[in-house]
């Protein structure tokens, strides 16, 4: 009987698959709809855990899950491309994270004016290939591929009534598209910045605004101006502009300032004596005069006085070591040993 009683329970399960959406708690769960997140406090039934563990988790799941679903329709919704989104409210429950949560990109210029617009891209079902009537084929819409199909296409250009003769249309189309993807790389840097929020001059040299100080906007100034073929020779300067300080050894070609000769015999004595003391101020034993008293006195670094004091030393300890021992008049000249080690 018992095995009777098994098989129609388990039939019976097997026929049951709707269920109704009115779950039954006595403890209500705690939901969080902005993150999705319900949490059951309510007591386990042990016996049917241990019993039936599988179909005591499904139906529990089941419930749970069935009360998040009600709870999730009856929020305002909204169509998004065709399917039917709910708007969730912010989230309640925080949960733990590793990282900040990403922020949404930026729009592009180009979107943001479709946005306002009101255009769309069409993007799904549109093909990879198209036909082309001059080649009678199929070619790819981007790619090498439809590179090498226009130059088969474009392999005579149509020269204008005021065209220049001597110039190659070829190579005018060349430094065109050159022209395009320069313009195009400047931009979507320019786009990179705008999402950093980083400030960009729209055209020319930059502003103060992106230098710290007034040395800096002269360097660049500086730079700009010496980055020619010729060194900046045939670059006018602007009113009341100054070459920065050390900015010639940076520079290769710029000519450095050389100092000016001395007016007068009392400048050259002054330069002279500057560089005697700059002399002096280093740590080498030099003989140095003073020019007040007159006395010489002689100036010794701090190492050539520690090494003497290593020197006193080794000598005080050979000096009670034994001597070596001679080789009592039977040296030879053409051998290398004997004779008395002198120190």
């Amino acid at each position: 009987m018992d095995v009777v009683k098994s098989i129609l329970e388990d039939n019976q399960e097997n026929t049951d698959l709707s269920k109704s959406t009115k779950v039954h708690k006595d403890v209500e769960l705690e939901i969080d709809l902005g993150t999705l997140l319900a949490s059951d406090y309510n007591p386990l039934d042990t016996k049917a855990l241990k019993s039936k563990t599988n179909l005591y988790l499904k139906n529990l799941t089941r419930d749970n899950v069935q009360l998040l679903i009600n709870k999730i329709w009856e929020l305002p919704v909204e169509r998004v491309d065709e399917a039917v989104v709910a708007i969730l409210p912010k989230p309640e429950y925080i949960l733990p994270r590793s990282r900040a949560i990403p922020k949404p990109k930026p729009l592009t210029k180009w979107q943001q004016f479709a946005k306002e617009k009101g255009i769309q891209t069409k993007k799904k079902g549109r093909s990879k290939l198209k036909w082309d009537n001059e080649l009678k084929k199929w070619i790819p819409t981007y790619g090498y591929k439809r590179a090498k199909a226009e130059e088969q296409k474009e392999w005579v250009v149509e020269a204008k009534n005021n065209a220049d003769p001597t110039e190659n249309p070829f190579s005018k189309a060349k430094e065109a598209k050159q022209e395009r993807q320069s313009k195009n790389e400047l931009q979507r840097l320019r786009n990179i910045a705008k999402s950093k929020s980083i400030k960009l001059p729209r055209v020319g040299l930059p502003t103060k605004e992106h230098f710290s100080n007034s040395r800096q906007l002269s360097e660049a100034l500086t730079v700009a101006r010496m980055s020619t073929a010729s060194v900046g020779k045939f670059q006018s300067k602007l009113p009341k502009e100054k070459d920065a300080k050390g900015i010639a050894k940076e520079m290769p070609g710029m000519k450095r300032k050389r100092k000016a000769p001395p007016l007068n015999v009392i400048e050259e004595k002054r330069q002279n004596k500057n560089l005697v003391d700059n002399v002096l101020r280093s740590n080498t034993k030099i003989l140095r005069d003073d020019y007040s008293t007159g006395v010489a006195e002689i100036k010794q670094s701090a190492t050539n006085g520690s090494k003497k004091r290593k020197g006193a030393l080794k000598n005080k300890k050979n000096k009670t070591a034994k001597k070596p021992k001679a080789g009592k008049g039977k040296r030879d000249l053409h051998k290398k040993v004997g004779g008395r080690k002198r120190r």
